[in-house]
């Protein structure tokens, strides 16, 4: 069950505050598509808030295309891009002609009549049909220019994960490069999954949001942490660090001293190190941070504690691309 955490007397107004947690939890799927948000009432209870400010939050949350209301329902997540199935799937049927079936039948037929089984011609067109795809397919990351770095995170696990090459595109370039071809998949984070679909739905090609890692390891050692602890996290993406500031101080309040860095700046990563006991990295960076550890031995007395995260992206989603990409 997700917990609110506002800080009252905090510079950053509550309202701003909740809206970032709810939207961590649906980018992090602890709120997964078509799961109720807690009603007006619960949240004034659980947050103190007044309800005019958490229905002024599910109003920007539904803006920004994360949810949905239901008069006399409530508020859900929404269903993004194909995720769930794809919902126009008998109008694309539809939309062939009957001469197009007609090869199809006839190409069956042949297959039978030359002693293939109805399972062999099965598995015949879907490994052609997969390696078409598999030559074809077109995997475009994006990300706004202001955050580019959360982009450079996808790819690199994506790479990884899927064995294939991947393309960063910022969104604000997104239209162009679409333009430029007549197939592709376009992953974004939820983060940014209403500005990727109103760039996408004109074009042939589809959108599929990707959840990002919920974090509970490390959220549960910073709610661990004793009062006073000097908190470093490194990570390639601006927009990470802003957010993880946010969900800190909701959790901790001035509590903690947090310092974050990204990974190109050598002079904050720098005094970082010289100044944090514990250290929390995305897998990109660690490999920086730990050699500017070993580098600053000799100016620190105790080392602080190098806590690398798991993947930007959630397993769930690299599975569901997979499947969706042919690769298994």
């Amino acid at each position: 069950m997700v917990q609110y955490h506002i800080q009252q007397d905090s510079e950053i107004p509550a309202s701003k505050q909740l809206f970032d947690q709810i939207q961590f939890a649906i980018a992090s799927r602890q709120y997964p598509p078509g799961h109720k948000l807690p009603s007006t009432r619960q949240l004034a209870m659980e947050t103190g808030l007044h309800r005019n400010t958490i229905s002024k939050v599910y109003r920007q949350l539904e803006e920004t295309g994360l949810v949905e209301s239901y008069a006399g329902s409530g508020i859900y997540v929404k269903a993004q891009g194909h995720e769930g199935g794809n919902r126009r799937q008998a109008g694309f049927l539809n939309q062939f002609s009957p001469e197009a079936y007609k090869v199809v039948q006839d190409s069956l037929n042949q297959l039978l009549g030359q002693g293939c089984s109805l399972n062999q011609a099965r598995e015949l067109f879907l490994s052609e049909i997969d390696w078409r795809l598999r030559c074809s397919a077109r995997v475009l990351v994006t990300v706004e220019s202001r955050d580019i770095g959360a982009g450079e995170l996808m790819v690199q696990e994506l790479e990884e994960s899927l064995g294939i090459p991947v393309q960063l595109v910022p969104m604000e370039e997104l239209s162009e490069a679409l333009d430029k071809t007549h197939s592709a998949t376009v992953v974004t984070s939820r983060y940014f999954i209403g500005k990727a679909e109103a760039i996408v739905a004109p074009k042939s090609v589809r959108v599929i949001p990707v959840d990002i890692y919920d974090y509970e390891p490390e959220l549960k050692l910073i709610k661990s942490l004793s009062k006073g602890n000097r908190l470093g996290v490194v990570s390639i993406s601006s927009g990470i660090l802003k957010v993880v500031e946010i969900i800190v101080h909701s959790l901790r309040g001035d509590e903690l001293l947090v310092m974050t860095a990204q990974i190109k700046d050598n002079y904050k990563l720098k005094a970082l190190v010289r100044s944090s006991q514990i250290i929390i990295s995305d897998q990109a960076s660690y490999q920086t941070v730990k050699e500017a550890i070993l580098a600053a031995r000799e100016d620190i007395i105790r080392p602080p504690k190098l806590i690398r995260c798991e993947n930007y992206i959630g397993s769930k989603s690299i599975n569901l691309l997979k499947r969706e990409l042919g690769l298994g």
